[in-house]
C-alpha cells in the first residue's frame, strides 16, 4: 500500500485535472447559456491550455508540496497564491493564441472563482480522508529515533500528539539505554543495519548530539545502503534561539543568527502598507455598522465606558495605549492584594454576560485597528501584554523580550496555534513566546494571509481558550 506522503501527493495532482475541466465547462455554461458537457473545439483547446499551465504554476508555488503538518488555511494561502501565478500565466498565453481560441474575460474571471471554491472543497476532502486513514492506523509511516537527546523526545512527544502527521514512531536507538517517555528502547547505534534490514522502516530522524559527527555519517550511509529516508534534527540552540540563515561568501557558507525578515525595508513596507489599507476596507466595510452596534450593546448591557484602554508594550518597549472594548464590570481591577497581575480565566466573575461573547469570538479585539491606522500595531503580530505580565514574564521566560523587536498585532501566529488565554500553566508563556519568535523569524506576506484566514475561522466557531 502507498505510503502517506506518496498516495496523498498523487491524489492531489490527480484531482486538480478534472477540477480544472468542471470549473471551465460551468464558467462556459454560465456566461453563454451553453450546455455544460458540450464543448467547441477551441474551448477544448484552451481546456488542454489551462491544464498544462496549472501544473507549471503549481510547480512554482509549491502547491503540492505535503502539508500535513500545517493548518488548512496555510492550503487555502497557498491555492491563492497558485491561482495569482496562474491567472498571470493563463491571461499571458491567451493573449499570444488569440488567433486559436477566444475566451471572453468575464469567462476567464468566472472560471477561476469556479477554480478556487471546487479547489478548496477537494483538497478539504482529501485532507480529512487522509487523516481518518491515519487515525485508523491504515496510512502510517514507520520512523525510528537514533539518539536519546531532548529534540528526539520532542519530536516523540510531536508525532503522537498530533497523529495526523501520519507518523508512528517504533522506538530508538542509543549507546547508552534511557528512558524516553515510553518510547520503545531497540538497542545501540549498531543494530540500525539489523533493524532496517529486518523491519519495515521509512523513516529515520537522527537527533544526536553535534559532538557524534562520525556516528551521524555512519547513521547516514546505513540508511543510504538501504534506501531509507534520514532526517537530522539539528542542535542549533547553542547559537541562536532562530533558525539560521546560510549566506555564501564566494564558495564559504556562513550562518547568519539574527537576520530577520522584517529588518529589510521593503519588507516593512508592504507589510505597513497591507496593515493601511486592510484597517481601511475594515472600518469602511464592516467597522462602520457593526461598532457602533458593539458599542451600544456594552453601554446598554453594564454600566461603566464602552471602551477598555491599558497601557501595553509595543515595537522596541515603547508603551502604547492598546484599545478594546470593556468585556468587564467597571469597579474590576487588573492586580491583586500583593501587585500580581489578574489574567482573565474561566468563569471569571469580573467578565460580564456580553463581555463572555465579545472574548469568545474577538470581537472586543475590533476597535485595536485604530492603532493599526496610528502605526503602533499591526493587523498580525505578537499579541501585545500588559505592562504587569511584561515585568513578571520578563525574568522568568526565556527569549521573552525578543517578542519586541517587531510590532504587535491584534492577532498572531500564538493565537490562531491555541496559545492564548490564560497562561497559568508551567511553559505556557513560554510556548506562546517561542511561537511568537517562530513568526518573527520565518514572516513572509504569506503567513500573515493565512493568520488573517485562520482568526476569521476561529471567530467564526469560537476559541475555546478565550474567556
Amino acid at each position: 500500500m502507498a505510503k502517506p506522503h506518496n498516495r496523498y501527493t498523487i491524489i492531489r495532482y490527480l484531482i486538480d485535472a478534472p477540477v480544472i475541466g468542471i470549473s471551465f465547462m460551468a464558467a462556459i455554461s454560465v456566461v453563454t447559456g451553453q450546455n455544460l458537457f458540450s464543448l467547441s473545439s477551441s474551448d477544448q483547446l484552451f481546456t488542454l491550455v489551462a491544464l498544462v499551465t496549472w501544473y507549471i504554476s503549481a510547480s512554482f508555488s509549491k502547491l503540492y508540496a505535503d502539508r500535513r503538518s500545517n493548518k488548512y488555511s496555510e492550503e487555502i494561502i497557498f491555492i491563492l497564491y497558485s491561482l495569482l501565478i496562474y491567472t498571470i500565466f493563463l491571461s499571458s498565453l491567451s493573449f499570444f493564441l488569440q488567433p486559436y481560441f477566444e475566451i471572453s474575460s468575464s469567462v476567464i474571471f468566472l472560471y477561476i472563482t469556479f477554480l478556487f471554491v471546487f479547489l478548496t472543497i477537494t483538497k478539504y476532502i482529501i485532507r480529512k480522508s487522509l487523516h481518518s486513514a491515519i487515525f485508523q492506523g491504515k496510512l502510517l509511516d514507520n520512523v525510528l529515533l537514533v539518539g536519546a537527546t531532548n529534540s528526539a523526545l520532542d519530536f516523540y512527544e510531536t508525532i503522537n500528539k498530533y497523529y495526523y502527521y501520519g507518523y508512528k514512531c517504533i522506538g530508538f536507538i542509543d549507546d547508552h539505554q534511557s528512558k524516553m517517555n515510553g518510547c520503545p528502547y531497540r538497542g545501540t547505534l549498531d543494530t540500525l543495519p539489523l533493524i532496517l534490514n529486518q523491519e519495515g522502516v521509512d523513516e529515520v530522524v537522527i537527533a544526536l548530539p553535534d559532538a557524534q559527527n562520525k556516528d551521524i555519517q555512519r547513521c547516514i550511509e546505513v540508511c543510504d545502503y538501504y534506501s531509507v529516508k534520514a532526517r537530522i534534527i539539528p542542535n542549533i540552540h547553542q547559537f541562536a534561539s532562530s533558525p539560521l540563515q546560510v549566506n555564501n561568501i564566494g564558495q564559504l557558507s556562513v550562518l547568519n543568527i539574527r537576520s530577520l525578515p522584517l529588518d529589510k525595508v521593503e519588507n516593512k513596507l508592504v507589510k505597513r502598507l497591507f496593515d493601511i489599507a486592510f484597517s481601511v476596507v475594515f472600518f469602511v466595510l464592516i467597522g462602520s455598522w457593526l461598532l457602533p452596534i458593539l458599542a451600544l450593546i456594552v453601554k446598554l448591557t453594564s454600566k461603566g465606558p464602552v471602551i477598555f484602554k491599558q497601557e501595553r508594550w509595543g515595537l522596541n518597549n515603547e508603551k502604547i495605549t492598546c484599545y478594546k472594548f470593556r468585556t468587564m464590570i467597571a469597579e474590576s481591577t487588573d492586580t491583586d492584594h500583593d501587585g500580581n497581575y489578574k489574567q482573565a480565566k474561566k468563569n471569571d466573575p469580573r467578565v460580564t454576560r456580553f463581555g463572555a461573547i465579545l472574548r469568545k469570538t474577538n470581537l472586543d479585539e475590533l476597535p485595536q485597528f485604530w492603532n493599526v491606522l496610528l502605526g503602533s500595531m499591526s493587523v498580525v503580530g505578537p499579541r501585545p501584554h500588559p505592562t504587569p505580565l511584561n515585568l513578571q514574564a520578563m525574568h522568568t521566560v526565556d527569549n521573552y523580550m525578543l517578542r519586541h523587536v517587531v510590532k504587535p498585532g491584534i492577532t498572531g501566529w500564538a493565537q490562531v496555534n491555541g496559545s492564548r488565554g490564560e497562561t497559568k500553566m508551567p511553559g505556557a508563556m513560554q510556548q506562546r513566546v517561542n511561537f511568537d519568535l517562530y513568526y518573527i523569524h520565518r514572516w513572509t506576506f504569506w503567513i500573515d494571509c493565512q493568520i488573517i484566514l485562520q482568526t476569521i475561522i476561529n471567530i467564526v466557531r469560537g476559541d475555546q481558550n478565550a474567556y
